[in-house]
């Protein structure tokens, strides 16, 4: 939550006082620093390495999305097929880096040759940490080295007037709503703070969808987009927590008879089983897959494609299919371990949705903000992505690998609400288009 919620003041940092460029490179350094630091053992090292990862990552993402956003003029067909291609270069990483990781910190072969070689298997996870910041040292260096290719964007303000009074006030409301969020997990009388995340947004566009002004439409729809994409993290984002525990505990990761692959030079045969953070590069290997196919359809529908708020409808139907599809999974539980194709078929769905939503989402932001604010209005797109993870968070508290049937009407309850945000969101539609005022 946190990684997301300080994209507000990097996105204001960018637009104000470095520029995105320089803000990306910046944050790309603590981000390898934070992995760094991760990967010594210690309780101390372990936090400072997670906030360093949360500041830089906050000055990175938000920029690196409205940079690509800059290499496009205002009306350009091709931006929706642009962001496409950008979360094609993500999601590369995002396939390696489990497998990558997730070796080196779970596997048995890791820790057996970590334990032949005098090192403690026990802390295998902090060599996966130590990987991680080697991979985003390469992609700094490939960021410097390409950079002239991005000269043209992303510059630094030319104003030597700079608003730290504002800074100051943005840096108070991100501490402050944390606190707040924070508050709700500590003092059980306060959990209503919760429900906040979705009813705020909501009362916030329609005070700004009542403006005249056609600035302050725009932003009550970029509120509408970001209730849509936090209803739409809070099923995807726990990948990384209910399907992952789905994974460890309820799924045969046997490899089937004559089944085997090679990872990092190491033989898989017939039997064996793999480490359950594999299924992390699922969805990432989709989206490589599926990605170059939308960003196509994009472009040969031209002005016939679906408007933005519609794909965003689409979006939130198939990640609640998705959940729909763990119902009788969860209910086969009972029986014993299931098919590793269910948790494949839910990352299936949810790329589908995520291609959909996510890179169509990006590329709205930059369209609907103003000139000055693009990093700005960025931060709000990923301030539902924070809450988004947040909520993830709280409905992952309601696991059980125990209680099949309770597991099933957890999966079954947020497929609900997911398919009816998607209804209430299309029956606004035309009024969301009136919005943004032209931009599609």
């Amino acid at each position: 939550m946190c990684v997301y919620l300080l994209s507000i003041p990097g996105g204001f940092i960018a637009d104000n006082f470095l520029g995105a460029r320089r803000s990306v490179l910046c944050g790309g350094i603590v981000i390898a620093l934070g992995h760094f630091v991760l990967a010594v053992p210690s309780v101390q090292t372990f936090f400072a390495g997670l906030a360093l990862v949360v500041v830089g990552t906050g000055m990175l993402k938000p920029n690196i999305s409205a940079m690509v956003g800059g290499l496009y003029v205002s009306g350009d067909q091709r931006r929706d097929a642009g962001f496409s291609i950008f979360y094609m270069g993500i999601n590369l990483g995002a396939l390696l880096a489990p497998l990558v990781c997730g070796f080196l910190a779970q596997h048995v072969l890791f820790k057996a040759w970590l334990a032949a070689h005098g090192f403690d298997p026990a802390r295998s996870w902090h060599w996966g940490f130590a990987a991680a910041g080697v991979g985003m040292t390469l992609g700094l260096a490939q960021y410097v080295l390409g950079g002239r290719r991005l000269a043209h964007v992303g510059n630094a303000p030319a104003s030597r007037v700079r608003p730290w009074i504002v800074l100051s006030l943005i840096l108070g409301g991100t501490a402050a709503l944390l606190g707040l969020v924070m508050l709700s997990d500590l003092v059980g009388s306060l959990a209503w703070i919760r429900y906040l995340y979705l009813g705020a947004p909501v009362a916030a566009i329609v005070w700004f969808g009542l403006r005249k002004d056609a600035t302050m439409k725009r932003f009550a729809a970029i509120l509408v987009f970001f209730a849509a994409v936090t209803v739409f993290w809070a099923i995807f984002e726990q990948a990384g927590s209910t399907i992952s525990l789905f994974a460890e505990k309820l799924t045969d990761r046997t490899l089937p008879n004559g089944g085997n692959f090679t990872v990092l030079g190491h033989h898989f045969s017939a039997g064996a089983s793999f480490p359950s953070s594999f299924f992390q590069s699922v969805n990432s290997a989709f989206i490589l897959l599926m990605a170059p196919a939308f960003g196509w359809m994009w472009v040969r529908l031209g002005p016939r494609q679906p408007s933005s708020p519609a794909k965003f409808v689409i979006g939130l139907f198939f990640a609640a299919l998705s959940f729909v599809l763990m119902v009788p999974a969860a209910y086969l539980s009972a029986r014993g371990l299931v098919s590793p194709w269910w948790i494949v078929g839910l990352f299936f769905l949810q790329t589908i949705g995520e291609l959909c939503l996510s890179p169509v989402g990006l590329s709205l932001m930059t369209k609907l903000a103003p000139g000055n604010l693009v990093g700005l209005a960025l931060g709000i797109w990923f301030l539902g992505a924070a809450f988004g993870n947040k909520l993830a968070g709280i409905l992952a508290g309601g696991f059980t690998a125990t209680g099949p049937a309770v597991l099933a009407h957890s999966f079954l309850v947020q497929a609900a609400w997911t398919g009816t945000t998607a209804l209430v969101l299309l029956a606004l539609v035309p009024w969301v288009k009136r919005l943004m005022g032209g931009v599609r």
